[in-house]
């Protein structure tokens, strides 16, 4: 199987040899236990975007462990405003991964789930309209839906003036979705972490320079320092580098 640009182990047990997929899954895998998982990509310097899109900064090696995480997840969430900005289309695997999937007693598909305070969502985008599994919208009790939203995805209603984000991740487990990837945006990761819910960070740094301007990963009111440890760091042969870290 071809891997594109070779991806090699640096710590804890360090390895010239490339990774293949399996090597790559068993260092990342899932949980026993439920598990969210925030996944982001950033510059040298800590941007979060080029030119305003987290695309300019994702180079094949990130695009491959991207695609796995998606794999390896029952849900995979992301906020209102970022599926809108980034364009998101429908959560889709291919065969492969598909298989993988139901090797291992899962539905072909992840579940998109979206976190929207406000509901100015478009039920015609991609990721709605052509989405394999019903998607998922976490709001709050007062916000109002747009026409044909609740045709197209599940409607769950946790909060009172603002979204309930442990609520939500509660009904998701409830519905069996245990294993949750977090795509962002930063405003929705600054929130799971004041509300001390993330268990594991994979951080994708780019060997570029976006310069002054784009934001952090990470945006809302300031929080409680935690500490999360590091457990392994990988390196592409381009130069990218891919850290995971998470709770013991």
């Amino acid at each position: 199987m071809s891997v594109g640009t070779p991806i090699s182990a640096l710590w804890p047990e360090p390895s010239g040899q490339p990774l293949d997929d399996a090597a790559l899954i068993a260092r990342y895998g899932r949980t026993d236990r439920p598990h969210l998982r925030v996944n982001f990509v950033t510059s040298v310097d800590g941007g979060v975007s080029v030119d305003g899109y987290s695309a300019g900064l994702s180079g094949e090696p990130d695009k491959r462990v991207f695609g796995l995480l998606r794999m390896l997840c029952d849900t995979l969430v992301v906020a209102a405003g970022t599926l809108r900005h980034e364009g998101y289309r429908a959560i889709r695997l291919d065969e492969r991964r598909r298989a993988w999937r139901r090797e291992h007693g899962l539905p072909a598909y992840p579940t998109l789930v979206v976190v929207s305070g406000s509901l100015a969502l478009d039920p015609a985008q991609a990721a709605f309209a052509d989405a394999p599994v019903r998607p998922v919208v976490l709001t709050r009790a007062g916000a109002s839906a747009p026409p044909g939203l609740a045709e197209v995805a599940d409607v769950v209603r946790c909060g009172d003036d603002r979204v309930d984000l442990a609520a939500g991740l509660a009904e998701l487990r409830r519905r069996g979705l245990d294993q949750v990837l977090c795509e962002g945006g930063p405003q929705l990761f600054g929130t799971l972490t004041a509300a001390d819910l993330v268990d594991e960070v994979c951080l994708t740094v780019a060997p570029l320079l976006a310069g002054a301007g784009p934001g952090r990963i990470t945006a809302g009111p300031a929080s409680g320092v935690r500490h999360l440890p590091l457990r392994h760091v990988l390196a592409a042969a381009d130069g990218t580098l891919m850290l995971r870290y998470a709770r013991d």
